[in-house]
């Protein structure tokens, strides 16, 4: 009797000692939600192919500029012939495949194939200018690539045999370049003949029997952990690096943002202005698309609020995708047109801090009562946190959500220790989402993410009593303009081989429209003569245009700790004040 009474009570003590650290846990910021549903085992590529049994007819893709549109099965169909394709051009498992355009129906495409094919997709910003092509082409190897012949101001093609003078001379799919040493194959989206190049359409019949066999074979060697697609991000230290995702990541994570949206309750149209090369686009787009039967319509290859607007009525649109900066286009052209979006309920803002006013605002002019607030990155592939339609629209405009199913967050001091809630510090991710790492660069990676698996963000948080997070401010020098990043010690390396420049320094100031802008401190040369004109002339075709500093003042001198150390804060407050900006 007396060893039960002993067992009970130790039982009763253990199960108080559990209550009491339950309640201690609960006051700090970490929490991990572990999920409603369980994480699928299918592949990118099985994806469409689940889509087109239970879909079928129904519209998966709509490229209003090209006047293109195609159902899951026409999808799965064509998705097969391009994998086939491409394999027939010699493309072997794991080969990267470079994709450098806007939005168009051929990288809708190209992302399945790719899938289907065993190949890692390799998403390239098509603003990019030619050395910013070479890096990205070399840092992961791209044996072929994908691209457009034109988008507004830029000749792809051009460009292409500016870095590769041998490609016009080159048999097709077997260039030989001094600067792209791997790049074998360019597949031109055009419908002329260009030297060296194969057409898009060429490469979509180029498949036999014996490569779709091969292909059919492929089917169960391709792993759930695969990598199948590469984004390039930048880092503190400027330099662009490749960050490898895999089909588990990408599927489960535009399963989750589904599920979180709603979208099982009801087929979906969603417009789509967001660039495809963008996880935004690709996997929030095109994979949650696939995943539950929603139509993806792309109104314009970039973005364009008027053709959004006019989807929004002429498509009987119910989703509407955009960054903060679209969607201040988008509600500014709707007030100017009054078109009906009464078929509009739903939407997901992204890509940047979201105001609660422009959030509000959509929700009110848009009809877009369910709209909601998502936040991630790159290496989180890409959605962590989410809102929910039955928030209060208070806490959809003034939070980021709640964490996502099957992942771990903390947000952590300088140190590493997880701080009480309510009190800001680094936000940490860990799940299945983190991604595999740079492609070549184990340092970086682990600066990122240690064997732990806590990623660290970078970003300034606070996680709430509930469970919901807010965005503070950035631990890293990081610009967001207009949803692009932009990293300072990149361009203040480029603005540096200007000869009259001595000294530069490069940050942002608040922008109405676009969030940030880039803004630039410059220490010229003695008897240099610069000005705002030269400057801007001067980094045109060289970087891409978002990252041309719009404020530019020169300086004899920069504020300076007494140590030395460049005083930003103290430049960004002069800046705004000059220039009359608002915070």
């Amino acid at each position: 009797m007396l060893r039960i009474i002993s067992q009970n009570r130790l039982i009763l003590q253990l199960k108080t000692w559990i209550r009491q650290q339950s309640s201690d846990t609960s006051a700090w910021s970490y929490l991990s939600n572990p999920g409603k549903w369980p994480l699928l085992g299918i592949s990118v590529g099985q994806v469409m192919n689940q889509a087109a049994e239970i879909y079928g007819d129904q519209e998966a893709i709509v490229s209003i500029h090209q006047a293109t549109r195609r159902t899951f099965t026409q999808v799965q169909q064509e998705s097969e012939q391009l994998a086939a394709g491409l394999l027939a051009l010699g493309l072997q498992r794991g080969d990267r495949l470079g994709i450098w355009g806007p939005n168009s129906y051929e990288w809708y495409l190209t992302q399945f194939a790719a899938a289907k094919a065993g190949l890692i997709l390799v998403n390239i910003n098509p603003a990019y200018r030619p050395s910013e092509l070479e890096y990205c082409l070399n840092k992961v190897s791209v044996k072929a690539i994908v691209c457009h012949e034109k988008f507004k101001t830029s000749d792809y093609y051009q460009m292409l045999c500016d870095l590769a003078p041998e490609l016009p001379s080159s048999p097709k799919g077997e260039l030989k370049s001094s600067k792209l040493p791997h790049l074998k194959q360019v597949i031109m989206c055009s419908a002329r003949n260009l030297s060296g190049a194969y057409k898009f359409g060429d490469v979509l019949e180029a498949g036999d029997n014996s490569h779709v066999k091969i292909l059919g074979k492929l089917s169960s060697k391709i792993k759930i952990d695969d990598p199948c697609n590469i984004q390039f991000t930048s880092g503190t230290t400027g330099s662009p690096k490749a960050a490898v995702l895999t089909h588990h990541m990408l599927v489960n994570n535009s399963y989750s943002i589904g599920k979180r949206a709603e979208y099982d309750k009801k087929i979906h149209r969603i417009c789509l202005p967001v660039p495809l090369y963008h996880c935004f686009g690709c996997v929030t787009g095109s994979l949650v698309g696939a995943s539950f039967g929603a139509t993806c319509i792309m109104p314009s290859e970039g973005f364009d609020p008027e053709a959004c607007v006019h989807a929004l009525q002429d498509e009987r649109i119910t989703s509407c995708y955009g960054t903060p900066t679209m969607f201040v286009d988008i509600l500014n052209v709707q007030q100017r047109l009054l078109k009906d979006v009464s078929s509009l309920s739903t939407g997901i803002m992204a890509g940047a801090p979201c105001p609660q006013e422009l959030v509000m605002a959509v929700m009110n002019d848009l009809n877009m009562k369910d709209f909601l607030v998502m936040y991630g990155m790159t290496e989180t592939s890409p959605v962590t946190f989410q809102c929910c339609p039955s928030d209060s629209p208070t806490v959809r405009s003034s939070t980021i959500g709640y964490p996502c199913d099957h992942i771990e967050v903390k947000v952590t001091d300088e140190h590493g220790n997880i701080v009480p809630v309510g009190e800001p510090g680094e936000l940490c991710i860990r799940g299945y989402c983190n991604f595999l790492g740079y492609w070549g660069e184990p340092e970086k990676t682990k600066e990122m993410m240690g064997p732990d698996r806590w990623l660290k963000t970078g970003d300034l948080a606070v996680l709430q009593p509930d469970g919901y997070g807010q965005i503070i401010g950035r631990m890293k020098d990081m610009i967001i303009r207009g949803g692009e990043n932009i990293y300072p010690a990149e361009l203040e390396n480029f603005l540096m081989g200007h000869p009259g420049i001595i000294e530069v320094q490069v940050f942002g100031v608040p922008d109405a429209r676009m969030g940030e802008e880039v803004a630039a401190w410059i220490r010229k040369a003695d008897n240099a003569e610069l000005n705002d004109t030269i400057i801007k002339d001067w980094c045109k075709g060289k970087i891409a245009h978002y990252k041309v500093p719009r404020y530019i003042l020169f300086k004899e001198e920069f504020p300076r700790t007494v140590t030395g150390k460049i005083q930003k804060f103290i430049m960004k407050d002069i800046t705004v004040r000059e220039f009359n900006l608002n915070w």
